[in-house]
């Protein structure tokens, strides 16, 4: 009896903090018909920022792919001073507040800094333009693959990789062949959540990215800007899109793990 009514309140409180505004959100982005919701989606500006929400977060996911991998190994495999304050250092963009992080980018590289005027002057401007959302998703995705890939390296066998180096496999080879096997599903883990994390960022981006319509609006600042401008259905089914998109790399994502347990289970 326990039991059965913790997985009951459980559930229900599932149900009232994430499935029931979801079913409320889908139901009234759909009120109006299928024709004005596929004509809020495919309206210009809107599927512009969707675009750019979903290139710049691909962007972010490949980019964090291989660095966030990087990190975690230097982490793992080597000593060095400083070790433990990098390793807390990883985790600071979770509890920086979003807008204080496109504060810190804009007073780094907006147009009046000095690094910002270098990069303007070279033709490499960061802040209101497109790689400045980039930079904004990098910061507040940082710790997701690292964090997902530590724990699955600390417990990789070393012995493995030993006996295929004395084989005489190039040590890129022996992490090619090796590791990353192992690591792999920890990595599609981690950018799969920072991709997810991506397309609902709007604190960072609207201080870094300019708001400019067809150029760096992206689809949370879209929402914001509609709810803003009475457009209320319009910013629902955009609101609609984005969350579909996450919930599904989320639903795929537990299905692979799934998969791969049973494998291994068998």
């Amino acid at each position: 009896m326990p039991a059965l009514a913790l997985r009951g309140s459980t559930l229900a409180y599932l149900g009232v903090m994430v499935v029931l505004p979801l079913a409320v959100l889908a139901a009234q982005s759909a009120e109006l018909g299928p024709s004005a919701f596929w004509k809020a989606i495919f309206d210009p500006f809107a599927w512009h920022a969707l675009k750019l929400t979903i290139s710049t977060a691909l962007v972010m996911v490949a980019i964090n792919a291989v660095m966030g991998t990087a990190t975690a190994w230097v982490l793992v495999r080597y000593e060095f001073p400083g070790k433990e304050v990098m390793n807390a250092l990883i985790d600071l963009p979770f509890a920086v507040p979003t807008v204080v992080t496109g504060l810190m980018l804009v007073a780094l590289y907006g147009p009046s800094s000095a690094l910002g005027t270098v990069l303007g002057r070279a033709g490499l401007g960061v802040i209101y333009q497109q790689p400045g959302i980039v930079l904004a998703l990098l910061f507040v995705t940082y710790p997701f693959v690292i964090r997902s890939v530590q724990p699955v390296l600390l417990e990789v066998d070393r012995g493995e990789e030993e006996a295929a180096a004395t084989l005489g496999a190039s040590p890129w080879m022996v992490f090619r062949r090796v590791t990353l096997p192992t690591l792999f599903p920890s990595i599609l883990t981690g950018t799969a959540l920072a991709f997810s994390r991506a397309l609902g960022e709007f604190g960072s981006v609207v201080m870094v990215a300019g708001n400019r319509p067809l150029e760096t609006k992206t689809g949370p600042m879209y929402v914001f800007g509609e709810i803003e401008s009475g457009n209320r259905h319009g910013a629902m089914v955009v609101s609609v899109v984005l969350l579909a998109t996450s919930l599904g790399i989320l639903i795929a994502l537990n299905l692979i793990q799934r998969r791969r347990g049973g494998g291994h289970g068998e």
